[in-house]
Protein backbone atom coordinates (compact mmCIF):
# COMPACT_ATOMS: atom_id res chain seq x y z
CA UNK A 1 0.00 0.00 0.00
CA UNK A 2 1.60 3.52 -1.14
CA UNK A 3 2.27 5.89 2.01
CA UNK A 4 -0.26 8.50 2.64
CA UNK A 5 1.38 11.86 3.34
CA UNK A 6 -1.05 14.92 4.30
CA UNK A 7 1.53 17.68 4.67
CA UNK A 8 -0.18 19.66 6.83
CA UNK A 9 0.23 16.84 9.31
CA UNK A 10 3.78 16.98 8.74
CA UNK A 11 4.18 20.27 8.62
CA UNK A 12 3.03 20.62 11.89
CA UNK A 13 5.14 17.45 12.97
CA UNK A 14 8.33 19.59 12.04
CA UNK A 15 7.24 22.62 13.42
CA UNK A 16 7.20 20.76 16.32
CA UNK A 17 10.83 19.21 15.43
CA UNK A 18 12.06 23.35 14.81
CA UNK A 19 10.77 24.43 18.15
CA UNK A 20 13.11 21.32 19.71
CA UNK A 21 16.01 22.43 17.59
CA UNK A 22 16.39 26.01 18.13
CA UNK A 23 19.42 25.98 20.27
CA UNK A 24 21.14 24.48 17.18
CA UNK A 25 19.88 27.23 15.05
CA UNK A 26 20.88 30.02 17.24
CA UNK A 27 23.82 28.47 19.53
CA UNK A 28 25.85 26.33 16.92
CA UNK A 29 28.37 27.12 14.37
CA UNK A 30 28.04 26.41 10.72
CA UNK A 31 29.35 23.01 10.00
CA UNK A 32 28.82 20.00 7.32
CA UNK A 33 28.82 16.67 7.96
CA UNK A 34 27.09 13.90 6.32
CA UNK A 35 27.27 11.73 8.92
CA UNK A 36 25.40 11.18 12.39
CA UNK A 37 28.94 11.75 14.53
CA UNK A 38 30.47 15.05 14.62
CA UNK A 39 33.94 14.76 12.27
CA UNK A 40 33.05 11.77 10.74
CA UNK A 41 33.27 10.93 6.93
CA UNK A 42 33.33 13.49 3.98
CA UNK A 43 32.44 16.77 3.77
CA UNK A 44 30.78 19.01 1.06
CA UNK A 45 33.44 17.43 -1.58
CA UNK A 46 30.98 15.48 -2.29
CA UNK A 47 29.16 18.15 -4.08
CA UNK A 48 32.13 19.05 -6.35
CA UNK A 49 32.84 22.96 -6.46
CA UNK A 50 29.14 24.44 -6.79
CA UNK A 51 28.44 28.25 -7.39
CA UNK A 52 24.92 26.88 -6.72
CA UNK A 53 23.33 24.73 -4.13
CA UNK A 54 19.88 23.43 -2.86
CA UNK A 55 19.31 21.59 0.29
CA UNK A 56 16.23 19.94 0.80
CA UNK A 57 14.94 19.40 3.89
CA UNK A 58 17.03 21.89 5.42
CA UNK A 59 16.18 21.62 9.03
CA UNK A 60 18.98 24.04 11.20
CA UNK A 61 20.43 25.36 7.77
CA UNK A 62 24.10 24.77 9.46
CA UNK A 63 25.11 22.79 6.44
CA UNK A 64 23.62 25.72 4.20
CA UNK A 65 25.22 28.57 6.19
CA UNK A 66 28.57 26.38 5.92
CA UNK A 67 28.45 26.51 2.02
CA UNK A 68 27.85 30.15 1.83
CA UNK A 69 30.53 31.36 3.80
CA UNK A 70 32.62 29.29 1.15
CA UNK A 71 31.10 31.70 -1.16
CA UNK A 72 28.61 29.38 -2.59
CA UNK A 73 24.83 30.87 -3.34
CA UNK A 74 22.70 28.88 -1.36
CA UNK A 75 18.92 27.95 -1.08
CA UNK A 76 17.34 25.73 1.54
CA UNK A 77 13.75 24.58 1.35
CA UNK A 78 12.10 23.07 4.45
CA UNK A 79 8.36 22.36 5.30
CA UNK A 80 8.22 23.82 8.33
CA UNK A 81 7.35 27.87 8.92
CA UNK A 82 9.30 27.87 12.25
CA UNK A 83 11.90 26.04 11.18
CA UNK A 84 12.22 28.75 8.10
CA UNK A 85 11.90 31.77 10.53
CA UNK A 86 14.40 30.32 12.79
CA UNK A 87 17.09 29.79 10.02
CA UNK A 88 16.50 32.45 8.04
CA UNK A 89 16.72 35.02 10.67
CA UNK A 90 20.20 33.21 11.98
CA UNK A 91 21.77 32.60 9.12
CA UNK A 92 20.52 34.46 6.34
CA UNK A 93 22.97 37.35 6.80
CA UNK A 94 25.36 35.17 6.05
CA UNK A 95 23.82 35.14 2.46
CA UNK A 96 22.19 31.65 2.93
CA UNK A 97 18.33 32.26 1.42
CA UNK A 98 15.28 30.24 2.76
CA UNK A 99 12.10 28.91 1.22
CA UNK A 100 8.79 27.36 3.27
CA UNK A 101 7.61 24.62 0.87
CA UNK A 102 6.67 21.05 0.52
CA UNK A 103 9.92 20.10 -1.44
CA UNK A 104 8.11 18.12 -4.24
CA UNK A 105 5.90 21.25 -4.97
CA UNK A 106 8.99 23.77 -5.15
CA UNK A 107 10.91 21.16 -7.40
CA UNK A 108 7.73 21.22 -10.01
CA UNK A 109 7.22 24.88 -9.65
CA UNK A 110 10.74 26.69 -9.43
CA UNK A 111 12.64 27.50 -12.63
CA UNK A 112 15.93 27.67 -10.39
CA UNK A 113 18.66 25.29 -11.82
CA UNK A 114 21.66 24.08 -9.74
CA UNK A 115 24.80 22.93 -9.85
CA UNK A 116 24.09 20.53 -6.59
CA UNK A 117 21.20 19.62 -4.85
CA UNK A 118 21.46 17.71 -1.33
CA UNK A 119 19.95 16.20 1.52
CA UNK A 120 21.21 15.26 4.90
CA UNK A 121 19.06 13.15 6.82
CA UNK A 122 15.91 15.72 4.90
CA UNK A 123 13.68 15.54 2.24
CA UNK A 124 15.67 12.75 0.40
CA UNK A 125 14.73 10.40 3.49
CA UNK A 126 11.19 11.48 3.80
CA UNK A 127 9.64 12.18 -0.10
CA UNK A 128 8.73 9.28 -2.76
CA UNK A 129 11.83 9.03 -4.24
CA UNK A 130 9.84 8.35 -7.39
CA UNK A 131 8.56 11.35 -7.40
CA UNK A 132 11.39 13.25 -6.07
CA UNK A 133 14.93 11.91 -7.96
CA UNK A 134 13.48 12.72 -11.44
CA UNK A 135 12.06 16.46 -10.24
CA UNK A 136 16.08 16.68 -8.86
CA UNK A 137 17.46 15.80 -12.23
CA UNK A 138 15.42 18.10 -14.39
CA UNK A 139 16.88 20.69 -11.79
CA UNK A 140 20.03 20.61 -11.84
CA UNK A 141 22.73 22.06 -14.13
CA UNK A 142 24.89 19.53 -17.10
CA UNK A 143 27.10 18.07 -14.80
CA UNK A 144 25.47 18.81 -11.53
CA UNK A 145 25.42 16.70 -8.41
CA UNK A 146 22.73 14.97 -6.37
CA UNK A 147 23.68 14.35 -2.79
CA UNK A 148 22.33 12.91 -0.03
CA UNK A 149 22.66 10.74 3.39
CA UNK A 150 20.63 8.87 5.66
CA UNK A 151 20.19 5.80 8.12
CA UNK A 152 20.70 2.62 6.17
CA UNK A 153 17.83 0.07 5.94
CA UNK A 154 16.94 -2.42 8.62
CA UNK A 155 17.50 -5.51 6.79
CA UNK A 156 14.47 -6.74 5.21
CA UNK A 157 12.65 -3.44 5.93
CA UNK A 158 12.62 -1.32 2.09
CA UNK A 159 10.30 0.97 0.65
CA UNK A 160 8.18 3.82 2.56
CA UNK A 161 8.18 2.92 6.32
CA UNK A 162 5.54 4.42 8.82
CA UNK A 163 7.32 6.72 11.81
CA UNK A 164 5.77 8.55 14.79
CA UNK A 165 7.38 11.40 16.41
CA UNK A 166 7.34 12.62 20.05
CA UNK A 167 6.71 9.57 21.42
CA UNK A 168 4.04 6.97 21.52
CA UNK A 169 1.86 8.62 24.24
CA UNK A 170 1.52 11.86 22.64
CA UNK A 171 -0.24 13.21 20.04
CA UNK A 172 -0.52 11.22 16.56
CA UNK A 173 2.01 13.03 14.68
CA UNK A 174 3.71 10.91 11.83
CA UNK A 175 5.88 10.65 8.77
CA UNK A 176 7.28 8.27 6.45
CA UNK A 177 10.78 8.03 5.46
CA UNK A 178 11.56 5.39 2.19
CA UNK A 179 14.53 2.94 2.72
CA UNK A 180 16.07 1.06 0.50
CA UNK A 181 19.53 -1.15 -0.64
CA UNK A 182 22.55 0.59 -1.85
CA UNK A 183 21.53 -1.34 -5.07
CA UNK A 184 18.56 -0.36 -4.93
CA UNK A 185 18.89 3.59 -4.98
CA UNK A 186 21.73 3.18 -7.37
CA UNK A 187 18.77 1.66 -9.49
CA UNK A 188 16.10 4.18 -8.89
CA UNK A 189 18.64 7.01 -9.06
CA UNK A 190 19.56 5.63 -13.06
CA UNK A 191 16.24 5.24 -13.88
CA UNK A 192 15.24 9.02 -12.61
CA UNK A 193 17.62 10.19 -15.33
CA UNK A 194 21.01 10.48 -13.45
CA UNK A 195 23.90 9.32 -15.48
CA UNK A 196 25.74 7.67 -12.91
CA UNK A 197 25.12 6.86 -9.22
CA UNK A 198 26.78 5.66 -6.44
CA UNK A 199 25.56 4.72 -3.04
CA UNK A 200 27.29 3.09 -0.17
CA UNK A 201 27.00 2.24 3.77
CA UNK A 202 29.86 3.88 5.87
CA UNK A 203 30.56 2.13 9.08
CA UNK A 204 30.51 3.91 12.34
CA UNK A 205 33.16 4.96 13.93
CA UNK A 206 32.16 2.88 16.65
CA UNK A 207 31.61 -1.03 16.12
CA UNK A 208 28.34 -2.39 15.91
CA UNK A 209 27.00 1.45 15.93
CA UNK A 210 24.71 2.44 12.88
CA UNK A 211 26.17 3.38 10.24
CA UNK A 212 25.46 5.97 6.83
CA UNK A 213 24.03 5.33 3.54
CA UNK A 214 25.28 8.04 1.23
CA UNK A 215 24.46 8.67 -2.39
CA UNK A 216 26.35 10.60 -4.79
CA UNK A 217 24.49 10.97 -8.47
CA UNK A 218 25.36 12.99 -11.26
CA UNK A 219 23.66 14.72 -14.55
CA UNK A 220 24.89 14.39 -17.74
Amino acid sequence: MPARHNIESERELWDTFAESTKDKVFDADPVFCWTQYAGHGPGPELLGDPATALEIGCGTGRALAYLSQQGVKATGVDLSPLMVTNTAERWGPLGARFVCAEVLDHLSSTTETYDAIYSIFGAAWFADPAKLLPLAAKRLNPGGVLAFSQPPAIPGAYGPQGMYKGGFAGKAMYTYRYSYTPRKWENLLLRAGFEKAEVWVLDAPEPDHIGTLIARAVVS
